[in-house]
């Protein structure tokens, strides 16, 4: 989902009077009116960025909820192996146990690209911090 601010209207006409000059009284008024409508637009993108980080967040966290699942299975698969080494003594349990190998060593690949997800999302609602250094450096050069 993309956001852009929006930008101000430069042919609105609001303030004009004769020659061309605002009142102060319509100038602070319009000031007033654009950093509410900055403000709001801001919000408004650091909701946006927010949402698609926890999303991706959301999805490592699941990731690692099925490491959790899967370990727990592979842990019941361990016992079922140990269960069948007592009962049998028999080589064929080895076949049970390299199934519950092949469990853990599956449910310990879907944890480390789980951890990796999780770090990759980024708290920081970097491209509202980047419009909001612009809209810092407009305003500076505009009062210079």
């Amino acid at each position: 989902m993309s956001y852009e601010t929006p930008q101000p209207d430069a042919g609105s006409g609001q303030g004009d009077r004769g020659g061309g000059d605002a009142s102060v009284g319509e100038l602070v008024s319009q000031l007033s009116e654009n950093t509410s409508r900055l403000v709001r637009d801001e919000i408004q993108l650091a909701k946006v960025e927010l949402t698609e980080t926890a999303k991706r967040a959301g999805a490592g966290a699941g990731m690692l909820g099925a490491a959790g699942v899967l370990a727990h299975y592979g842990l019941g698969l361990l016992l079922a192996t140990a269960v069948v080494v007592l009962a049998l003594l028999l080589p064929w349990w080895l076949s049970v146990l390299i199934v519950t190998v092949v469990v853990f060593v599956f449910a310990g690949v879907l944890a480390l690209m789980g951890k990796k997800k999780l770090q990759q999302a980024s708290p920081t609602p970097e491209r509202t911090i980047k419009n909001v250094k612009r809209d810092v450096a407009t305003v500076k050069e505009a009062r210079s």
